[in-house]
C-alpha cells in the first residue's frame, strides 16, 4: 500500500459548488475508483485550498490511472469538477492536481 497527498486551489467562488458535487459523487465514479485500487480516499479544505489522500493497493498504479482515465464516466466527472479548480504551477497539461511528498506518517 502506498499513500498519496495532492494538493490544489479551487476558483474563488466555487468551493460551495465542489463541495456541492462532492456530497453526491456519482456511484459509477465511486466504483472506477475502487475498482483502480485506491481506497481510504479524503479531500480536505482550507481556504482556496484542496488537499486529497489517498492509499493505492494494487500493483501497477500507471495502469491503473490509465485505466481511470479511459473510463468514460470518469472523464465526465472531470468535466464537471475541474471548472471548479485553479491548479497550482508548474503542472502538466492535464494535471489538476499536484502531487505532495510525504514527510511524516505514524501508524
Amino acid at each position: 500500500m502506498k499513500r498519496y497527498g495532492m494538493v490544489t486551489k479551487v476558483l474563488e467562488g466555487k468551493l460551495d459548488e465542489y463541495k456541492r458535487l462532492h456530497a453526491q459523487v456519482w456511484p459509477e465514479v465511486l466504483r472506477v475508483i475502487q475498482q483502480c485500487n485506491i481506497q481510504n480516499y479524503s479531500i480536505y479544505s482550507r481556504g482556496e485550498y484542496l488537499f486529497s489522500y489517498f492509499e493505492y493497493v494494487g500493483n501497477d498504479f500507471e495502469a491503473d490511472m490509465a485505466k481511470m482515465v479511459a473510463t468514460p464516466i470518469t472523464l465526465k466527472w472531470w468535466a464537471v469538477c475541474t471548472p471548479c479548480l485553479d491548479p497550482l504551477p508548474p503542472r502538466a497539461k492535464d494535471q489538476w492536481w499536484s502531487p505532495m511528498e510525504e514527510v511524516f506518517h505514524l501508524d
